[in-house]
């Protein structure tokens, strides 16, 4: 459940508290509902945003952190926790807004792109982004270290408003410049680091800066930030070297009881390892899959999975040692863009 492209609803998938349970949130105009799978139609419960508090960070757990806290008008506490520093300054940005707009007496809406920065009718946004992500001609995403942190896949500003150009998207820099805001607007990307956050937060418009010192990310990445001393001498465990090239939640089915459960997992390469957590902890990986000379195909059919009233974008990984995992992803383009990054890796990394 990585963040998606926020429009209208913000979307993205969080960890809430109640036995710590991963949950899709979708914050409305008046409310945060959440549902207990993305695909899921009706909301398992709502929490009103009419005079409430937000809280963050929230220190209520001593080792669990990238904690937030909504306190409702009747002084119910909801505690959730997101999978990075940014994701949870977003969040907690966004529903500050929808408080304060309750508050006003106004209605909470992002504000109209197009009007703002008098962005063309004739330009897809969408379209651009995904020309943006392609793997082979877009832009690509790097780690890059700044101010003792290394930020894992994301891109400086100045990166995107020369491939804009590059690429005849845009003519100048100024025009560039007016792309890229508005694919920061909607949520397209994220401000990474200090400077761009500066410049995403001043003011009533939105800025995206071009400069080399401004990082950002795709909303929909693996993007990671971490704390970094060049004074430290780590080691580090061999099969986590290698780069993360994606992460999120899927259900995996477990080997021996053949339950169902959401783990967060994280695909690295050279060496081709995927590690996967319990989402609601901050532990070490429960295990790894080793993918040098996998297989991975999607499947229909899963044995005991009707039990448990799983249905539906299912894939199986093979490994070189004939242990079989089967999988589930929320949606079927999701599926794809997991087999597809998968089966890159099992081929490329040691």
């Amino acid at each position: 459940f990585l963040p998606k492209t926020i429009k209208g609803p913000f979307i993205t998938c969080i960890t809430m508290l109640n036995s710590w349970k991963a949950v899709w949130v979708v914050l409305s105009d008046d409310g945060v509902e959440f549902y207990k799978k993305k695909t899921d139609r009706s909301p398992k419960g709502m929490i009103p945003l009419k005079g409430a508090i937000i809280v963050s960070p929230c220190q209520d757990f001593g080792k669990r952190t990238l904690v937030f806290k909504i306190t409702t008008d009747k002084k119910h506490d909801h505690f959730f926790q997101a999978s990075h520093v940014e994701e949870r300054e977003f969040w907690v940005k966004d529903i500050k807004r929808a408080i304060n707009c309750i508050q006003g007496g106004k209605r909470f809406a992002r504000k109209s792109t197009r009007r703002s920065i008098r962005l063309p009718d004739a330009v897809n946004l969408t379209e651009l982004y995904t020309l943006m992500k392609d793997q082979d001609d877009g832009v690509k995403e790097l780690k890059l270290e700044q101010e003792h942190r290394i930020f894992n896949h994301c891109f400086t500003g100045v990166t995107v408003v020369e491939w804009l150009i590059s690429k005849e998207k845009a003519r100048n820099r100024p025009e560039a410049l007016m792309l890229a805001t508005g694919l920061l607007n909607e949520g397209f990307l994220q401000p990474a680091g200090d400077l761009a956050k500066e410049g995403a937060e001043s003011g009533e418009q939105t800025a995206f800066l071009d400069e080399t010192h401004a990082l950002y990310y795709f909303a929909d990445s693996g993007f990671f930030c971490e704390g970094y001393s060049s004074d430290e001498d780590v080691l580090v465990k061999e099969e986590f070297r290698g780069n993360i090239i994606k992460q999120g939640c899927l259900l995996k089915q477990g080997h021996r009881r053949k339950n169902w459960k959401v783990r967060k997992f994280i695909l690295r390469d050279d060496p081709a390892f995927m590690h996967y957590y319990d989402p609601t902890k901050d532990d070490e990986p429960l295990g790894s899959i080793h993918l040098r000379g996998s297989v991975v195909t999607a499947v229909e059919y899963v044995p005991d999975a009707k039990k448990y009233d799983i249905d539906g974008n299912l894939f199986e990984i093979i490994t070189s040692d004939e242990i079989h995992y089967f999988l589930q992803a929320a949606t079927t383009e999701e599926r794809k863009e997991w087999i597809k990054a998968i089966q890159a890796v099992s081929k490329s990394g040691k």
